[in-house]
Order: C-alpha cells, then sequence, then structure tokens
C-alpha cells in the first residue's frame, strides 16, 4: 500500500505543530527541533513540517511504498514520466534511513519516491537538487544555457538548508 508524503517548510515550529496537531486531530508521531512528522491513516498521508530554513511552503511532494518491489514498480514510473530521475539509493534523510529517487513535475515541483527502512537520530544530509526544480521552458529560455542543463546533484535527501523529503 502506498502512502502520500507531503513536506512543507514552515517558519514557526511550535505554531505549525500546533495547527496541523487541530487540524488532524493528532500529535506528531516524531517531533524532533526542526522537524515534525504525521503518520495519518484518514487520509493515509506521511505530513512532515520543516524549520530549517528553506522558503515557507509547500517543500515537495512523494509517494512513500511498503516493500522494495513497490519502490522498484514506481522507480519503473519515474523513468516513463520523462523527467529526470535522481535514484539516490540507501541515504538518511529526515530521521529515517530510507531508499529513494527524485524527479520534479514540468512546473518544477520536487516528487520523491522512498521505502523507509530504518529511523535516525540525525537528520540526515540535504540535497542540492538544483536543475529538479525548474520547468523544462525555463531550462531551455534560459539566458547562459542553450541545451537542457543535467541536473546537479550535491547530497542525498530533503529539501531545506542547504539546498529541497
Amino acid at each position: 500500500m502506498k502512502r502520500l508524503h507531503v513536506h512543507v517548510s514552515v517558519d514557526d515550529l511550535t505554531a505549525s505543530i500546533r495547527f496541523y496537531s487541530a487540524l488532524f486531530e493528532a500529535q506528531p508521531t516524531a517531533i524532533k527541533p526542526d522537524y515534525a512528522k504525521w503518520m495519518l491513516d484518514d487520509p493515509r498521508v506521511n505530513f512532515a513540517i520543516s524549520a530549517r530554513g528553506g522558503q515557507a511552503g509547500v517543500d515537495h511532494l512523494g509517494i512513500e511504498v511498503e516493500t522494495p518491489e513497490e519502490l522498484k514498480e514506481f522507480y519503473g514510473r519515474l523513468q516513463q514520466a520523462e523527467r529526470p530521475v535522481l535514484e539516490e539509493g540507501a541515504t538518511t534523510c529526515c530521521y529515517a534511513k530510507s531508499e529513494k529517487a527524485w524527479t520534479s513535475d514540468p512546473q518544477g515541483l520536487l516528487w520523491e519516491s522512498f521505502l523507509t527502512t530504518g529511523e535516525s537520530t540525525i537528520y540526515g544530509d540535504d540535497a542540492a537538487l538544483t536543475g529538479f526544480r525548474t520547468s523544462p521552458a525555463k531550462e531551455e529560455s534560459s539566458a547562459c544555457c542553450g541545451a537542457k542543463p543535467a541536473p546537479v546533484i550535491e547530497a542525498a535527501c530533503c529539501s531545506g538548508a542547504g539546498d529541497s523529503q
């Protein structure tokens, strides 16, 4: 079974935890100094927020799978979407160990697909997903580039400070 993942960057973590706890009628399943997550069954969603210096708003969307077979199937779908795909493999991100891949929609909205394999005591590395946030039309019309540039990936993980989950 798959679960929708939504990650929102926030300016005030404490106020946002209070708001989303009331909205979902549930307390977070994980709270860290810069991060909180709700694993909800109604609606079935992995909803995360973080205060890591990124621009406030929707950071990225994703699909969390439950088995390696579902992840392999989803990677195949990403390839069919005809957008650049970054397969990170095993990584630590958002206080979890996982295997993941990234792509973006035609408008540049990041999409993450991942299988969580365990917990982590650290947030993990942030990926510089430069190139994945830009639409093909914007890439092609850039004054400095004629051809579509390859995405630049400097590390592993979610958006946030230093950049993306």
